[in-house]
């Protein structure tokens, strides 16, 4: 069996065990020497396959789960254990880098080389270390900022489906991270699809973002274990720029259910029982493990937005439940908005935050979003009777809150720098006293006499007055323009006003 004399390539003595069972992904294996501890790495079939030690089963034997594909591995191959847990690459040089749950570079480009590696098993920061204080991560984004400020150091939900514009938003945050917070970001993708993973990269290059980013994937083909490891190899890599380089840190988790779902499957294989609606006893645990890695320091802060599935839509679900417990703010996309081109197409109405308090915000800001809450709500319970009588039926003051929503609405529309491209407006970076000031102003009626569209994809609401001016001008360039070649040319009458000419002469000869 294992043979404790045998030496490594560094010829340092080896821990060899052999394999003495395969069930799928679950490897038993035997160490008669030194039994390796809970999450060790081992190694076999020259390297190429990795298990991680989940259980040890008596004096000899572990249980492991894959973190590879398990193809290839049979009773009695030999298993090397690596002395050392899994290990993930921290340092300046993998900014800009895209990796896998081991560290290795996956975007075709030559491997770092100044790098350090750490353990992905770190502990969340003692209560000592962290910050005491109640801070409000602003984002530049107008909707964002005033309705369902963010916390910095906490986690934020994001919640909607394909096409509704989720990595937009994202690559936004992550370009004005960099602009507003010098910091710097980091995308995890959980069980996410080689295609949507290459096509993310090439999104994050082509809008000027990749330089400040690093980006960590465990792919939906991938084995469980992977992709149960993966967030904690980006944890790691956050905790690094958080703790030793003092800055600021924007995680991008996608999806965090994906990370729920693998901790299940790896309970099932290890023949656990399981709770309700067949979840992993737990869960609970294996969630805020990682989520309270998650938090603001005496050296700088991790704010994290998670991409959130709802399964079947049901919000009384464990893992909605459970993940929903550890969310500061939560943003809910709206198909419909985005259809109406309101874009960031984020529901005012759905969306909620817990730093929307006048102790955390101060009472003019408390007092602005609840107003233009209340307003975008009425609004709301009136479309009905719009739809079904009309806008004149509606009172006087009802019209005031009509056209009052309307304008709150298209202020919050704004241009993305990562978007410009595609849609030729210059991207806005708009600061929370300005996003109030607007909101204020569109409440007073100060803009009631302006055309809707004047606010819409604006950033600082001054740009609506300059936005009328210029179309004001502009259209009467062209009407003085248009006035004078009518002068010009001689009159003709159409055949429309011919035809009702006669047929009112023959209706007066009639």
């Amino acid at each position: 069996m294992g043979k404790a004399g045998i030496m490594d390539s560094a010829g340092k003595p080896s821990n060899i065990g052999r394999v003495i069972a395969v069930r799928g992904n679950v490897v038993d294996v035997r160490f008669d020497e030194k039994l390796p501890a809970i999450y060790a790495l081992l190694r076999a079939n020259e390297g190429k396959i990795a298990v991680e030690v989940q259980t040890q089963l008596d004096a000899r034997r572990v249980r492991c789960i894959a973190l590879t594909p398990a193809q290839g591995m049979m009773r009695g191959m030999p298993v090397e254990d690596t002395g050392s847990a899994l290990m993930a690459p921290v340092g300046p040089e993998i900014i800009a880098r895209m990796f896998d749950v081991f560290g290795n570079a996956i975007d075709r480009l030559p491997p770092p080389t100044n790098i350090q590696w750490r353990t992905v098993h770190q502990a969340p920061p003692t209560l000592a270390r962290l910050s005491t204080q109640t801070e409000v991560f602003e984002t530049g984004i107008k909707i964002i900022d005033v309705l369902m400020p963010l916390e910095r150091g906490g986690n934020a939900g994001l919640l909607g489906g394909a096409g509704v514009g989720k990595t937009v938003l994202l690559t936004e945050m992550i370009h004005n991270m960099v602009g507003k917070h010098k910091g710097v970001s980091l995308f995890c993708g959980i069980g996410e699809r080689s295609r949507e993973g290459q096509e993310l990269y090439q999104e994050m290059k082509d809008a000027g973002v990749l330089p400040n980013m690093a980006m960590v994937f465990g792919q939906m083909n991938e084995p469980p274990g992977s992709r149960f490891r993966v967030g904690d190899v980006a944890l790691t890599m956050a905790e690094y720029f958080r703790d030793v380089e003092r800055r600021d840190v924007l995680l991008l988790i996608d999806n965090i259910f994906r990370f729920i779902q693998a901790g299940s499957e790896i309970s099932g294989m290890m023949g656990q029982m399981p709770s309700r609606l067949g979840y992993q006893p737990t869960m609970g645990t294996e969630l805020s493990r990682l989520e309270e890695r998650i938090a603001n320091t005496d050296t700088g802060a991790i704010t994290s937005i998670q991409a959130v599935y709802v399964p079947a839509d049901d919000f009384t679900d464990p893992a909605a439940v459970h993940v929903f417990s550890h969310l500061s703010a939560s943003l809910a996309l709206s198909r419909k908005r985005a259809s109406e081109g309101l874009y960031p197409a984020i529901d005012p109405l759905q969306s909620s935050s817990k730093m929307d308090a006048p102790g955390i915000v101060g009472e003019r800001h408390y007092r602005l979003a609840q107003e233009t809450r209340r307003t975008l709500a009425q609004y709301e319970d009136l479309k009905d009777i719009i739809a079904m009588l009309g806008l004149e039926q509606l009172s006087a003051e009802d019209r005031k809150i009509v056209a009052r929503a309307r304008r709150l609405e298209r202020f919050f529309t704004q241009p993305f720098f990562t978007t410009t491209r595609f849609t030729g407006l210059a991207g806005r970076i708009v600061s929370l006293e300005d996003a109030l000031d607007g909101c204020e102003r569109i409440l007073r009626d100060e803009f009631m006499n302006y055309p809707e569209n004047c606010l819409y994809m604006i950033g600082a609401v001054d740009e609506a007055k300059m936005k009328f001016a210029n179309e004001t001008a502009a259209s009467g360039s062209s009407t003085s323009v248009r006035s004078r070649s009518r002068r010009m040319r001689p009159h003709r009458p159409s055949p429309d006003s011919s035809r009702s000419g006669r047929y009112s002469t023959r209706r007066r000869r009639q």
